[in-house]
């Protein structure tokens, strides 16, 4: 039976964060909403209440019945959830003049409890609250505190449970992974037996089980969770996998030709489709950015389903959905709050059942599976690109021309960041999560070349940093590298005259324009 750890969600911005923490210590786990604890599991070993954006005191507050694990597996508390256990177990939580925010220093931290072995004295954490525990429960004792809390961490002298008011999952917790280790592997007794080989290994066996003799369609994308997939199933069933690759026409410079060859090269049986007329002409004229989406969406699914009706046989439909697809699209309360691609089902007239071998993972994840498959690593560590493509980095129509520049601008970019070796000796392009240029079509500027006057479009760049793409930082690029992109852009891209570079962070900006 597969060990789990169950970290019931409150609403906190890190609860994901959690959950990939608790994956590098090679141990499964499952983020459910706060009031969804499986009580009948009896592969759940651990429990972690995350934090959240309510006071314990808000009428709304998210609430658990604590006696459905506290007692019978171990528990422990982040933020929130520390003061949720304190509240609910006859402590006391106030607001206080000193609320914390950012960084905190841990003081006389008792380092004989198994949450704390290992840890040093005046070791940094992040702190994240407004309320603050003034008094812990009878029968539990403080294990730290800080200079402005007391009760900075508690846990109980008779049941195995624990709570931190700071984030242990955060980059700014110097020993974050160290007290989640402790409490994963040395209090919940993980055997750390999930990891990329095993989870090959049992999808392999569990893909063969669940589609028997059956035919499976994969739409390819081009990006690393389709092209998992598509190998993880190739490595299951072989030729009954037949994958379609769709070009619209809004792809980078050359991708179909290089993805299709990419695709050969590992054997896979791929059906690739140049769909870019109908694509172009049904966007004519058409500027909203929603718009655009819808149909080139409508125009994918039409195309797609036309070639997948030619293979008569076919009963599966596999996509490659992956966990923080499904997470983001359902929040704690059960209601959709984002709609993804690969959420939500198949049109009824597929008549196919589906199939995500990689709904479990995140993207980290699934990069680490691809590496295992043995995939070529300039495929694993493709920047993720949106479906809609160019079309959504085109302010305004979209017409072949736009796209051109568009591609020429962007391929430059791409490949010199590709090139670019940093000080460190690791490439640029590996250090970015994402990058992309953006053609803003609906706006000129005055430009000087070979002493006559131009009025043309701009290019902005844009490179951000990331672990999940659900916060991003805009990267703070090479002076040079700029420098050298931007004076090839200019030079060789017909129809553009000047370089921008977008320093906007997300939140409040969005990673992609549209």
């Amino acid at each position: 039976m597969q060990q789990k750890i169950i970290i019931l969600d409150f609403g906190s911005q890190t609860t994901q964060l959690i959950g990939r923490r608790v994956r590098e210590l090679d141990t499964f786990c499952e983020i459910l909403p706060y009031n969804k604890f499986p009580a009948d599991d009896p592969s759940v070993i651990g429990v972690i209440l995350s934090g959240s954006p309510f006071s314990v005191h808000d009428p709304e507050a998210f609430q658990v019945d604590l006696s459905q694990f506290i007692g019978r597996i171990p528990v422990l508390g982040i933020c929130y959830g520390a003061q949720f256990i304190s509240h609910s177990q006859g402590g006391k939580v106030e607001k206080t003049n000193s609320r914390e925010y950012g960084r905190a220093h841990l003081q006389s931290v008792d380092t004989t409890n198994p949450l704390f072995a290992g840890f040093e004295q005046h070791s940094q954490v992040w702190m994240s609250h407004g309320d603050t525990i003034t008094a812990i429960p009878e029968g539990y004792k403080t294990i730290a505190s800080t200079a402005d809390v007391l009760h900075a961490a508690y846990a109980s002298l008779n049941q195995p449970v624990w709570a931190v008011q700071f984030h242990p999952e955060v980059f700014h917790t110097t020993q974050g992974m160290t007290l989640l280790r402790n409490f994963v592997v040395g209090i919940c007794g993980s055997r750390q037996e999930w990891s990329a080989a095993s989870f090959v290994d049992s999808t392999v066996a569990e893909l063969r089980q669940q589609l028997g003799s059956d035919r499976v369609i994969l739409g390819l994308s081009g990006g690393v969770d389709s092209s998992v997939v598509a190998v993880l199933l190739n490595k299951a069933i072989g030729d009954r996998l037949t994958c379609i690759f769709v070009d619209h026409g809004m792809l980078r410079k050359n991708e179909f030709l290089k993805v299709m060859k990419a695709y050969e090269g590992l054997g896979l049986n791929v059906i690739g489709v140049n769909a870019s007329d109908k694509f172009f002409a049904d966007l004519a004229g058409v500027s909203d950015p929603e718009q655009k989406r819808k149909i080139i969406g409508r125009d994918f699914v039409e195309v797609f389903n036309a070639e997948a009706k030619k293979i008569t046989d076919a009963k599966w439909l596999a996509q490659g959905t992956i966990y923080p697809d499904r997470i983001e699209s359902l929040n704690i309360t059960g209601k959709v709050i984002k709609s993804h691609h690969n959420v939500g089902g198949l049109p009824k007239e597929m008549h196919l059942q589906l199939c995500e071998p990689l709904k479990w993972l995140f993207k980290d994840e699934v990069r680490r599976v691809g590496y295992q498959l043995g995939m070529p690593e300039r495929l694993i560590k493709r920047h993720p690109f949106p479906g809609p493509g160019l079309a959504v980095r085109i302010l305004g129509d979209i017409t072949r021309d736009k796209v051109r520049m568009l591609q020429e601008a962007d391929d430059i970019y791409i490949e010199s960041m590709l090139k670019y070796v940093c000080d460190d000796g690791e490439v640029l392009y590996d250090k970015i999560w994402q990058a992309g240029a953006v053609l803003l079509s609906t706006v000129r500027s005055v430009g000087v070349m070979g002493d006559e006057r131009t009025y043309e479009h701009p290019v902005a760049l844009r490179a951000v940093t990331s672990t999940d793409a659900m916060t991003a930082d805009w990267a703070h690029l090479p002076y040079d590298f700029m420098a050298q992109v931007s004076n090839e852009i200019i030079n060789k891209v017909r129809g553009v005259n000047r370089v921008c570079y977008d320093i906007s962070s997300k939140p409040p900006s969005t990673i992609e324009w549209e």
